[in-house]
């Protein structure tokens, strides 16, 4: 008997002088750059540098634990109070460290990856570029918060996009559209989430998915295409008669113009859970503006051109 005791001690003492084997993190996420971060528990301190990973925070239910965010993010109203850490490309790494945060999230193209995983913060990369890539962040997002219904809140987004898109008159279809992102000009490609969301409303972009999402063009090939209809911010219309041959655009000579205001332009530039508000403000724009829409016209989204 005593033996017995002596060996069952002996083999407790040895698996007691074993190297205790690390804890298996609760929670591995891979981003949009190929890396897989590893989170003991949901992070409660987050900074984000990039407004719609800001805005998807919020539409999940966690804006409270958002502690800074870039120098654009101004939805919703709750995070105005917030510090800013400056640009999402080349933000202040200085003040993100102050913040003491459990993760940061960014764009790909942001270059403070590097520098902050060196410094042993967190970082997701996650940047929506289509419709799939925003349901992708939002469910990767939803998985970091641990919210259990983040698809529920997806399926809605997309519900309402195709509520858009079944509200417009059928003499609208087909019509040639032309939406400039921003001056120079940088156009939404039919590869775009823009451009996919011009699809599903059951118009055509003058702009192919060959020339990537958001192209830089020259001003003739929109010349060349002649649009039936172009969306534009208040920014990108103040010069438009002044482009060379624009005048002759039969959107402009018949006033098949939607101009959308800064507030507007945020919410349809930016890939995240306003994407159905963005379907909704196109969808008005093609009911009031298209050269088909005949008689049934809508009010008129970011006034009149």
């Amino acid at each position: 008997m005593l033996c017995r005791l002596a060996r069952a001690l002996g083999v407790l003492l040895a698996l007691l002088a074993l190297p205790a084997l690390p804890a298996q993190a609760a929670l591995q996420i891979t981003d949009d750059a190929g890396f897989t971060v590893a989170f003991e528990r949901p992070p409660q301190r987050i900074v984000s540098l990039l407004p719609s990973l800001a805005e998807t925070v919020c539409e999940l239910g966690h804006c409270q634990r958002l502690v800074g965010v870039d120098r654009y993010t101004n939805w919703p109203e709750s995070l105005q109070g917030l510090p800013r850490v400056g640009g999402g490309l080349d933000p202040n790494i200085e003040s993100i460290v102050a913040l003491r945060p459990d993760v940061v999230l960014m764009a790909t193209s942001s270059r403070a990856g590097e520098r902050l995983r060196a410094l042993g913060i967190p970082v997701l990369a996650l940047e929506p570029k289509t419709h799939a890539g925003v349901q992708r962040v939002m469910l990767k997002i939803g998985q970091l918060l641990q919210v259990a219904d983040a698809q529920r809140i997806w399926r809605a987004i997309d519900a309402a996009v195709m509520a858009a898109a079944q509200s417009l008159p059928p003499g609208v279809r087909g019509t040639r559209v032309y939406f400039e992102v921003s001056p120079g000009p940088y156009a939404a490609g039919e590869a775009s989430f823009i451009g996919e969301t011009l699809t599903r409303l059951g118009v055509k972009n003058i702009v192919p998915a060959t020339l990537g999402p958001f192209p830089k063009l020259n001003p003739e090939f929109i010349v060349r295409a002649d649009p039936d209809l172009i969306m534009v911010s208040q920014r990108s219309a103040e010069g438009l008669l002044q482009r060379p041959g624009w005048m002759s655009l039969r959107a402009l000579r018949g006033q098949h113009l939607c101009v959308f205001s800064a507030q507007e332009s945020d919410t349809l530039v930016r890939p995240g859970p306003r994407m159905a508000e963005g379907a909704r403000l196109m969808a008005r724009c093609l009911a009031d503006k298209a050269p088909g829409a005949g008689a049934a016209r809508g009010p008129k989204p970011g006034g009149r051109p």
